[in-house]
């Protein structure tokens, strides 16, 4: 019998991925047997491109999540699987770098944590990107602080490439990229110095492939039994208000050994898709929990390391989870009972649910938060150079939700534009009009509007109080400053024993003195009220720092003296 050609097979494998692309947001009847069928062999076929490669994966990748049945979702996962070996794929593998699909490589400047985890955990497989590091010249400058002193007759006379150098520099055994990424760690007196000096480096590294390296085709967390996909997506948008009425099944702790696969898991998330979110990068394994909204949706909420949170707001984290493939992630700000939220969703499932899941992450905010208030703000509406988001409309998407700008000229402009679709339905904004639109936070109110939410709370005025009074009492000796005000503090709002608390309340009690002892009107509190902002504190430098919130929010006299303070700045007494 004559053998099949691989150009056939490359054509008859490009039909079906049509056929399966076409099937894939299709739901019910013999669907099922058509997608399973189409899987299997598209497992064994030939593709003729590094796109119909790509397209294959991402097809694969949605019907893990949206699977109509067990048989589906184990076609999908057995298609995967064996991904990073498909001869098609390493034929075009060099195309495909970046993509985060097993078996190509990945390179970007990552942040210094980042460099230094997957240097930690693949540290053979990573290289130097010199071709296209910028930032040579600065790293020449350093070089002698790399190596010992007893190296400097050679550094300072010999000229060399400085590829070369640090080849020459690193041991036998490791790579380029293990060298500097080790050697730059031990430059700075804390983390955050240590990782300012590397980011300014812009050192771009390159992850190859391998067993166990990040890729969007392995990541998966369990998150519990399977939803099955029955009905059509969800593509219309949410009502707001009944959204927040709807609470989620069931908020889930995770123990510490959990929380850290949860962790690692969303920073490998951003790996794979060449970017940093600083707090998946900052993540604590403590402060983890699975929010389940139902039909397999889960938002695993991950909070920050005491050392890097905000002052005032609480930052978390949220991936999201569709019957435990990651699909996207929520970056949420919280601070008196509002959340500015930032929401994204990967390419893999747009244009699928995006609607209905912001509603259900509005419901999950207001539960992990208590928030009635939202904030999006100017990049998430196209502004501030997101040309996609200027693309998508993304600007009116907010809009029909019922979230409204605050500045005079923004409504104005919002109302031309309605009044111009009134009489013409045909009539689209045009990308000059969406980026002046996209220029103002936009909001949305449970109940009336007010002034102490986030993008209206003058945060910054906050700070600038705290920096006036510590700069007329201290000058250069922050340092003293803060131990001073730390011990004046306590003496205030009695909290004599901080000294014997844990390690990150006592951080956050130095560094919350300056601002507790500057608060307008806190030494007329009663010994409730202090002992209760005593708590705030603590609970800023606990395990969960989402009971600041509840625990600040709750505290009338501290958000209004914090109000005033915003308002008026500090006087000297």
């Amino acid at each position: 019998m004559a053998q099949r050609s691989s150009s056939t097979n490359s054509r008859s494998g490009g039909a079906d991925l049509a056929a399966l692309e076409e099937l894939k947001p299709q739901f019910g009847g013999d669907v099922a047997l058509r997608k399973c069928e189409l899987l299997a062999r598209l497992r064994g076929a030939r593709l003729g491109s590094a796109e119909q490669v790509r397209r294959l994966h991402e097809a694969a990748l949605f019907l893990c999540a949206y699977a109509d049945d067990a048989g589906v979702r184990e076609e999908a996962e057995r298609l995967l699987a064996g991904f990073g070996e498909r001869p098609d794929l390493k034929r075009c593998a060099g195309e495909l770098v970046d993509s985060g699909i097993a078996g190509t490589t990945i390179g970007y400047p990552f942040f210094g944590p980042t460099a230094r985890r997957l240097v930690a955990r693949h540290g053979e497989r990573m290289r130097v990107n010199w071709p296209m590091f910028d930032g040579k010249a600065r790293l020449e400058g350093r070089l002698a602080l790399l190596a010992s002193y007893s190296e400097t007759p050679g550094l300072d006379e010999y000229d060399m490439p400085l590829a070369k150098w640090v080849a020459r520099l690193k041991g036998k055994d490791e790579t380029d990229a293990q060298f500097l990424v080790k050697r730059l760690a031990r430059l700075g007196a804390s983390d955050f110095e240590r990782d300012t000096l590397y980011e300014e480096l812009g050192l771009e590294l390159l992850l190859e492939p391998g067993p166990d390296t990040p890729s969007r085709t392995r990541e998966r967390f369990d998150t519990g039994p399977l939803h099955f996909q029955r009905e059509p997506l969800r593509r219309g948008r949410p009502d707001i208000v009944a959204e927040l009425r709807r609470k989620p099944r069931r908020i889930v702790e995770l123990d510490e050994k959990r929380g850290a696969e949860l962790v690692a898991l969303a920073q490998d998330a951003m790996v794979t898709r060449s970017r940093d979110l600083d707090a998946f990068m900052h993540g604590d394994p403590r402060d983890t929990r699975l929010v389940d909204c139902g039909d397999g949706l889960v938002f695993a909420a991950i909070g920050v390391k005491p050392e890097r949170r905000l002052m005032l707001e609480s930052v978390y984290a949220f991936l999201t989870l569709k019957n435990g493939i990651p699909m996207g992630y929520v970056l949420t700000s919280a601070l008196f009972s509002s959340s500015e939220i930032a929401y994204n969703v990967f390419d893999t499932f747009r244009g699928g649910e995006a609607g209905a899941i912001y509603g259900r992450v509005l419901s999950m905010t207001r539960a992990v938060f208590g928030s009635d208030a939202f904030t999006v703000y100017p990049y998430q509406l196209g502004g501030d150079g997101n040309k996609e988001g200027l693309k998508s409309g993304a600007w009116w998407f907010y809009q029909k939700l019922g979230f409204r700008p605050r500045d005079a000229a923004t409504l104005a402009l919002m109302e031309s534009e309605l009044a111009a679709q009134e009489r013409d339905p045909t009539h689209r904004s045009s990308i000059a009009t969406l980026k002046q639109l996209a220029k103002q936070n936009v909001y949305w109110h449970a109940g009336e509007p007010r002034d102490d939410v986030i993008g209206v709370f003058a945060l910054e005025q906050v700070g600038l109080a705290i920096t006036d009074h510590l700069a007329a009492r201290f000058g250069s000796d922050r340092e003293r400053g803060e131990a001073v005000c730390a011990d004046e503090a306590a003496k205030l709002l009695g909290a004599r024993g901080w000294k014997d608390w844990e390690a990150g309340e006592k951080l956050w009690w130095r560094r919350w003195a300056p601002l507790a002892t500057i608060l307008p009107g806190i030494e007329r509190w009663s010994a409730k009220d202090k002992a209760e902002l005593v708590d705030c504190v603590r609970a800023k430098g606990g395990r969960r720092e989402s009971e600041f919130v509840w625990k600040l929010d709750r505290h009338r006299k501290a958000r209004a003296a914090l109000r005033e303070l915003a308002r008026d700045g500090w006087k000297p007494k």
